[in-house]
C-alpha cells in the first residue's frame, strides 16, 4: 500500500464520526469534565490530583470509544488510526518540528499576554504550590506522556484524517485543530496554544503518516511547560 493511501480513503462514515465527536464534547466535557471531576476533588481535595486523574479517565474514554466505534466493528488495527513505525529520516528532524511548536507557543503566548491573558490555571497553580519529586513525576506523567497518547490517536490518527479525506489537507488541519482546542475548555488561556500546537501536530502527521512522532514532540513540549512551571 503507498504510504500516503491513508490520506485519500478511509473505510469510515459520518456515522463513526458523529459518534466521536458526541462522545469528546457531550460525555467527556459534561460528564467527565464536570461530574466525574468534580468527584475527584471532592475526594482528594487537590487539582492537581483531580486533574491528572480527569486526564486518564478521558483517556480511557476517548480511546475505549474509537476502539469500540471506528475500529473493532470493521476489524481495523491501531495502524488504521496511525500508531505505526515511520521512515527513519524522521528522527532528525523531530527536534526541529519541537523548536517551532515552542517558538510560535512562546509567540502566541507573548501576544495574548498583551491583552491581559494569563498562562496559569488551577491545574499548574496547584502544582506550583505543591513541588515535590512526586508531583513533578505526576506532572510529567500526565502531561508528557498520557496527554500525547491519547489526543494524538484521537485527533490526529482518527480526526484529523476523517476530515483530511473527505476536505483535504488544509481544511482537515484547521478543524481538526479547532475541535482539539474546543476540546481543551475550560483552561481558555491556553486555547491560543492549543490551536497552534493543533496545527504542528497535524502537520507533523501529514508528513510521517504516524502520530508517533507528533506523540514525542508533543509530549517534550508538555514536560518542558511542566518543569518551567515547578521552576518559575
Amino acid at each position: 500500500m503507498n504510504v500516503s493511501a491513508w490520506k485519500l480513503k478511509d473505510t469510515w462514515t459520518g456515522k463513526e464520526f458523529t459518534l466521536l465527536l458526541l462522545l469528546e464534547f457531550i460525555f467527556v466535557i459534561v460528564v467527565v469534565k464536570y461530574g466525574v471531576q468534580s468527584l475527584y476533588l471532592s475526594l482528594f481535595a487537590n487539582t492537581l490530583y483531580s486533574g491528572t486523574l480527569t486526564g486518564l479517565t478521558i483517556a480511557i474514554v476517548l480511546m475505549t470509544g474509537l476502539y469500540f466505534i471506528a475500529l473493532r466493528p470493521k476489524r481495523l488495527s491501531w495502524k488504521e488510526v496511525g500508531v505505526k513505525s515511520f521512515s527513519k529520516k524522521y528522527w532528525r528532524k523531530i527536534p526541529i518540528w519541537l523548536l517551532i511548536t515552542i517558538i510560535l507557543s512562546v509567540a502566541v503566548l507573548l501576544l495574548t499576554s498583551l491583552l491581559g491573558n494569563s498562562a496559569d490555571n488551577s491545574k499548574t497553580e496547584s502544582l506550583q504550590q505543591n513541588i515535590n519529586l512526586f508531583t513533578i513525576l505526576i506532572g510529567i506523567i500526565s502531561a508528557g506522556v498520557v496527554s500525547p497518547v491519547y489526543e494524538e490517536i484521537f485527533y490526529r490518527g482518527f480526526i484529523h484524517r476523517w476530515l483530511r479525506v473527505r476536505l483535504g489537507m488544509n481544511w482537515g488541519i484547521v478543524i481538526s485543530s479547532l475541535l482539539f482546542t474546543i476540546a481543551h475548555f475550560p483552561t481558555l488561556n491556553a486555547m491560543p496554544v492549543n490551536f497552534i500546537n493543533g496545527v504542528m501536530f497535524a502537520w507533523v502527521y501529514e508528513k510521517t503518516g504516524s502520530v508517533i512522532p507528533g506523540m514525542i514532540v508533543h509530549g517534550v513540549f508538555n514536560i518542558i511547560a511542566v518543569l518551567l512551571t515547578v521552576t518559575g
